[in-house]
């Protein structure tokens, strides 16, 4: 373990931060609010990235690319979305710097104004749908299924690495349909896939369900969401979908001619993961020991770390590991044979403990006099001596088996409200608590509100969130 590594269980904020720069994932940047993803924090998000792009790709989307820079009229058309947003927009006034006459270094200079103030963007909603109006003119060019993978920008005065930063990566479907029920469809249909991501790949458990009026997506007839619950019993959002109904088609007038010749709005929706999926893998696995990769993300699967006290020794071992280093490659496994004289065997294990690589093989002169080596598992920490022959095999087996430990039973948080706004904010402003989601799958029971004491039909999560 890390020298003064904080526990969880004494200050978990803290223990969060560190891990995230201890472990080589990220650090703090020049600008207030941003964060430098480091190539280890940044392999990790490519393996995310990766799979959700086949998996999108595999629903029958295609991602495409639109500007970073938004109207400022655009963002205005929407009234709800423009409330929803104002507050953290970055806004462009002019386009170019100048030489204080003065002396006093760059300034803007004051001729550069622009026409019109551009927003940073918080989100494409606007800017998407200004450039469907121009691909959108019958049934036939209906649905347009589109992703985009891209940097938001939304001005945070509290921030925290991966869970909030006033930039951050993410992706955003955009998609335009005929009738409602497709696009209903296609929200609750993208919820599964975010889902499915995360339980199969992050092995983190998730509640599917509705947001509260109150938590929509600014704009939004509905807002479908994933919620998990983190080590320290709080909820971090970790995706969401978005029935926009006709909103932003009347908003910027998309129209298209039906079969019966004529005119209907279209019918939208959006969905999106972030970054922030970094810090729900952070907090649902790792431990005082430092970073917990599932395999299924993992960019190292296996770390071999060779023992020797001499430079003989050392050859002899680099040969004998080459054919086990190739044994573990043909089983589709990231191998990290780590020969380098300058660090101790020491050193390196807790390196890789730290950042989370699932297994470790250690092996010495006396190992392969025996034809064995030490194989640890990152989840629990066991140790244990096998035989070298049929090791590939052995470690391809235990990375399913640490993939299937880590995922963990979802916590129950469900409690009864009474369906009124008025309830949900008092409870907010006397616990910081929200509704994160309601289930799909709550059943519909007689209850009582557990804060106005008012009847109720079924339960919600109500937690703090990040």
């Amino acid at each position: 373990m890390a020298k003064d590594f904080p526990k969880r269980s004494e200050n978990y904020s803290e223990w969060y931060n560190e891990l995230v720069v201890r472990a080589d994932l990220a650090e703090q940047s020049a600008v207030r609010g941003c964060m430098v993803i480091k190539p280890y924090g940044y392999a990790i998000w490519e393996k995310m990235h990766d799979q959700l792009d086949r998996m999108f790709k595999q629903t029958g989307h295609q991602n495409a690319y639109f500007p970073l820079f938004i109207p400022k009229s655009f963002l205005s058309r929407e009234a709800e979305h423009v409330e929803g947003f104002a507050k953290e927009c970055a806004v462009v006034t002019h386009h170019r710097l100048m030489n204080d006459p003065n002396g006093s270094g760059v300034v803007v200079d004051p001729a550069a104004k622009l026409e019109e103030e551009l927003i940073v963007r918080p989100t494409s909603e606007t800017i998407i749908w200004s450039t469907y109006k121009n691909w959108i003119k019958s049934y036939r060019d209906l649905p347009i299924l589109c992703n985009q993978w891209a940097n938001v920008v939304r001005w945070e005065m509290r921030t925290r690495m991966f869970l909030r930063t006033a930039e951050f990566l993410w992706q955003e479907g955009h998609t335009a349909h005929a009738t409602r029920e497709e696009a209903e469809a296609e929200t609750r249909k993208m919820l599964e896939v975010y889902a499915e991501f995360a339980e199969k790949y992050m092995a983190m458990p998730v509640l599917k369900g509705h947001k509260s009026p109150n938590e929509r997506f600014a704009g939004a007839l509905d807002t479908l969401c994933i919620e998990a619950m983190m080590q320290d019993g709080k909820a971090l959002q970790a995706g969401t979908s978005h029935f926009l109904g006709q909103n932003f088609a009347k908003a910027f007038e998309v129209q298209f001619l039906n079969k019966q010749n004529t005119l209907e709005y279209v019918w939208a929706t959006s969905w999106g993961v972030s970054t922030r999926l970094m810090g729900a893998l952070i907090m649902t696995h790792s431990d005082d020991n430092g970073l917990v990769l599932p395999p299924h993300l993992a960019p190292i699967h296996v770390a071999i770390v060779p023992i020797c006290k001499s430079d003989e020794q050392q050859r002899q071992l680099d040969e004998h590991i080459a054919p086990i280093v190739k044994a573990l490659e043909a089983k589709g496994l990231v191998v990290k044979y780590d020969n380098r004289p300058e660090y101790k065997p020491g050193w390196k294990f807790n390196e890789y403990e730290f950042k989370g690589v699932p297994v470790r093989l250690a092996i010495g002169p006396r190992d392969l006099e025996n034809g064995t080596c030490e194989v640890c598992r990152r989840d629990t920490l066991e140790k244990i001596t096998m035989p070298i022959e049929g090791i590939a095999d052995h470690v391809a087996d235990l990375m399913e088996a640490i993939q299937s430990n880590l995922y963990k039973k979802a916590a129950d948080f469900l409690c009864h409200w009474d369906g009124t706004v008025e309830t949900e904010e008092r409870i907010k402003e006397e616990t910081k608590a929200t509704i994160r989601c309601i289930p799909f799958d709550a059943p519909e029971e007689e209850g009582k509100c557990i804060y106005s004491g008012k009847p109720s039909h079924r339960r919600v999560v109500f937690a703090r969130s990040y």
